[in-house]
């Protein structure tokens, strides 16, 4: 598959994001997937600050023989869905004293003046399992700092999981009313309220595990309609990679309703995790998959790439299925 070679190399400071249109043809088309070239990359997360959308992602290292090496948590930022520009890393796990290894998916929230990184990890032995931690910055690009010194949901706060990795892939969603709440879980999915300080829970976990779910939750709202988009497997069993779902409910408590399939599984990946955000008047659904190549490292399991789909409603609030392309949005949303 010729077309997975990296077309065009990032300049220093800033990714200029290149596209393929499916083979190499002497120029890229910028917006075409993958949309950053030069790092690999998973967990999109996006999160509009003005006329600027900033990305946080964290960063796969693994080399051939390793499944998952992630240490760090990242961030770019564009101004018009083409362009991307780096920062340096702005968490590391030996930021957080209660983590040991494993920088997974994150979401930033900006509130109270301030931008919020909900971030999960291995947590050390002293509560055994992954964890959610909180970070804070004045900045959206960072750095971030452990806004507690210690996790905000361990692995014992969530007993109905058979196994240690049930507190992972934060999502925080703000409503109009100014209330946060954070949904997270592998095979269950979890929700709480914050309190107003973003950095303590306030109230009891309950469970919101829609049809079909593995991991990955994303929270947004439209109107009056609440969404919950997330990595899915299929009811079949025919296909054991994952693939993006949705629910949608009236309320962020629910009650909610299954809507079905958004996409298809990723490329090359068994993974794939949703981020959806609405920017200059256009929706937009991140994802990532493996289909990029940097050097002799091919994509894999840990070592996956950030893609990024535009993202169409129907007159009844519901999402039209979304076509993963290479093209990505380097071409106008169908009609």
């Amino acid at each position: 598959m010729g077309w997975l070679r990296v077309c065009a190399l990032a300049l220093v400071s800033t990714v200029a994001v290149s596209a393929s249109t499916g083979l190499c043809q002497g120029r890229d088309l910028p917006g075409s997937n993958p949309i950053i070239r030069d790092t690999f990359l998973a967990d999109p997360a996006p999160l509009v600050v003005g006329d600027t959308l900033y990305l946080y992602v964290d960063h796969d290292e693994a080399r051939d023989g390793e499944m998952f090496n992630m240490r760090e948590w990242m961030v770019y930022s564009t101004t018009d869905m083409k362009t991307w520009k780096a920062y340096p890393p702005i968490l590391n796990i030996a930021d957080l004293t209660w983590a040991k290894k494993d920088a997974w998916a994150p979401q930033a929230v900006q509130k109270n003046g301030k931008f919020y990184l909900y971030v999960p990890a291995e947590h050390d032995d002293t509560h055994p399992g992954k964890a959610i931690g909180v970070a804070v910055s004045d900045s959206p690009t960072g750095p971030f700092k452990d806004a507690r010194g210690s996790a905000l949901i361990t692995n014992e706060m969530t007993p109905k999981g058979e196994h240690s990795w049930e507190d992972i892939d934060p999502t925080v969603l703000t409503d109009r009313d100014g209330t946060s709440w954070i949904a997270w879980g592998n095979r269950q999915c979890y929700i709480a309220k914050l309190k107003p300080n973003m950095i303590e829970l306030d109230g009891p976990i309950t469970e919101i595990t829609p049809p079909h779910y593995v991991e990955g939750p994303w929270l947004h709202r439209r109107g009056d309609l609440y969404y919950l988009t997330y990595a899915s497997m299929d009811p079949t069993g025919k296909d054991r990679n994952e693939r993006v779902a949705y629910a949608t409910a009236p309320s962020i408590q629910g009650p909610w309703t299954y809507r079905g399939e958004l996409t298809g599984s990723a490329a090359n990946s068994f993974t794939i995790h949703p981020g959806i955000a609405e920017f200059k008047g256009q929706s937009y659904l991140f994802l990532h998959n493996a289909s990029l190549t940097i050097g002799d490292q091919k994509g894999a399991l840990g070592r996956r790439a950030i893609t990024v789909e535009h993202l169409r409603y129907n007159p009844d609030g519901t999402m039209k299925p979304v076509i993963q392309t290479q093209a990505g949005v380097s071409v106008p949303p169908a009609e």
